[in-house]
């Protein structure tokens, strides 16, 4: 077991929307695999408000935290609202059986993020970004105040990198979620998080993009002569 990376401190608040970035290789799926309980820390505490992560059973941790991460589910024969009605797992008892109210919470979840039209289709006719916004409607019906994306856009063309950002923006902002996720995606990142987590060299700065942006760690974390990047907009370009 290798350390790569400690003595990290930061927090993602209620409400808002937080980008983890970095390079390959640096951590960044090993912290949110760390947050997300999927794996023990080396060292160290993750604090859902009052509560070590560590000290609560698995089945109030499934109504805490939810997940999304790259890989599709092996669930290709199941129509979207199926899938996402398995969100509704943590409430719903041995035999998984709905009640109206869990109906309720799916429609609703299908809703929020725009997908309705699409509740009947089967999992395997979906293309990659409305795959991972049938997931995150699965997130919603978890109704967990923490939802973590491992890099959610990967797969996405540009304007549905864009389509998926906002959405996680809204859901954070309208709903009060706690949205942490990792992406490459750096200026579509500051462009719509309210704040970021640079992890870079085994350490971790946490501040908003301008924050981040004015103390230099963009800068350092670009690197490139032919990269000029504008504190003020947020921007980059290639020179």
């Amino acid at each position: 077991m290798r350390c790569v990376a400690s003595d990290l401190n930061a927090t993602a608040c209620p409400g808002s929307l937080t980008c983890l970035i970095g390079h390959n290789g640096t951590g960044k799926s090993t912290l949110l695999r760390t947050i997300a309980h999927l794996q023990p820390a080396l060292d160290g505490s993750v604090f859902i408000g009052p509560d070590d992560i560590t000290m609560l059973r698995p089945s109030r941790l499934s109504r805490m935290i939810s997940i999304v991460l790259t890989s599709r589910p092996d669930a290709r024969n199941m129509t979207v609202e199926e899938l996402v009605a398995l969100g509704r797992a943590p409430y719903t008892g041995f035999w998984g059986r709905l009640s109206a109210d869990d109906r309720l919470i799916v429609r609703q979840s299908i809703e929020s993020v725009g997908i309705a039209p699409m509740a009947e289709r089967r999992v395997c006719s979906l293309s990659d970004g409305e795959m991972q916004k049938v997931m995150i409607a699965k997130s919603l019906a978890q109704q967990t105040p923490v939802i973590l994306l491992d890099e959610p856009t990967a797969f996405l063309d540009f304007p549905g990198k864009i389509d998926l950002m906002l959405l996680l923006q809204r859901l954070a902002h309208e709903e009060r979620k706690t949205i942490l996720l990792s992406t490459h995606d750096l200026e579509t990142a500051m462009q719509t998080a309210d704040r970021l987590w640079l992890l870079a060299n085994g350490a971790l700065h946490d501040g908003t993009p301008h924050e981040l942006a004015d103390l230099g760690f963009i800068d350092d974390y670009i690197g490139r002569k032919n990269v000029k990047f504008d504190r003020e907009t947020l921007s980059i370009q290639i020179i």
